[in-house]
């Protein structure tokens, strides 16, 4: 049976984007009778705006989209994230990193090369530096981030949705932050093989995140999912969703007296999954859903219809 999740990250509110993917995940599970789960990714403290975890799980049932079992908070599951890096010490496939993100941008070739999953590329100022974090941490009295030591720079695998991949990883990457908290990466490989998780759609815009949680499953031993990127919701101007194009959240919609059969409506016309738009609900869409049926670009969102 398949298991899939949905982890919406408490950072902001739910946006028409977010509900899109979000919906098609749904869809993708129960069409198939599978299992569904719900993990609130919610690692990124300074980010997490308070009362998002109890408005995005309302703005998920709103939209008649359910889950299976209790919502799982990834801050609750730490000790498993540190226990992770700890193998991954002992395995030597991470090392100590006392480098702030001004000093690695002054050491890169190009200062402002930016790596799309995770900020400035890492020039392995720390790599084979010390022996361990203690002596990392003593001999420079910063506290240390643990990196993990990519020797592939490239990763083929094949996503269900886009294709065959070339993935390209671009420095050593932190797994664990200088706080002793994982870094998304290890988070998410971590918590989707405790759950069972075997098959994972979110947003293309997580496709270059895939060769590096790859390269820890690999490490850890874990079992990988099915994956699956969808095209973004853009805006009318084909740029990704943003301040500029308004509001577009669902609570504000609610607030404009748009009802969730008519979101839902549009978001499936937008998927490909209806003709046309008309008011239905998610269990309306699951008799024949197809993925196959998305079109493969990003789709071009008008909030302004929904009003």
């Amino acid at each position: 049976m398949t298991v899939g999740r949905l982890a919406p990250s408490p950072t902001g509110v739910l946006h028409l984007g977010n509900a899109r993917t979000f919906l098609l995940a749904w869809l993708s599970v129960r069409a198939r009778g599978g299992t569904l789960l719900l993990r609130v990714e919610d690692i990124d403290g300074p980010r997490v705006k308070a009362g998002a975890f109890e408005q995005t799980l309302e703005d998920l049932q709103w939209l008649g989209l359910d889950w299976d079992g209790e919502p799982v908070l990834q801050t609750a599951r730490r000790e498993h994230h540190r226990a992770a890096a700890q193998q991954l010490i002992d395995r030597g496939f991470v090392y100590p990193c006392v480098c702030t993100r001004r000093e690695i941008e002054e050491a890169a070739s190009a200062p402002h090369e930016r790596d799309v999953a995770d900020g400035p590329v890492y020039p392995g100022t720390c790599r084979g530096r010390f022996a361990s974090r203690e002596e990392a941490e003593a001999k420079t009295g910063r506290t240390a981030a643990l990196r993990f030591r990519v020797d592939d720079d490239e990763v083929s695998f094949t996503d269900e949705f886009c294709g065959a991949q070339r993935g390209k990883i671009r420095g050593d990457f932190v797994v664990q932050k200088r706080d002793g908290n994982a870094a998304y990466q290890l988070a998410v490989v971590v918590d989707d093989a405790a759950q069972g998780v075997d098959e994972v759609l979110r947003a293309d815009d997580l496709l270059p995140s895939t060769p590096r949680q790859l390269l820890l499953q690999r490490a850890l031993g874990l079992t990988r999912p099915r994956y699956l990127h969808v095209p973004l919701l853009v805006g009318a101007d084909g740029l990704r969703l943003a301040k500029r194009h308004g509001d577009t959240s669902l609570r504000y919609f609610r607030q404009q007296g748009v009802n969730a059969a008519d979101l839902c409506g549009y978001l499936a016309a937008l998927s490909g999954l209806r003709p046309r738009r008309g008011p239905c609900s998610p269990r309306e869409l699951l008799d024949g859903f197809d993925l196959s049926q998305v079109p493969r670009g990003a789709a071009r969102a008008d909030d302004h219809a929904l009003l």
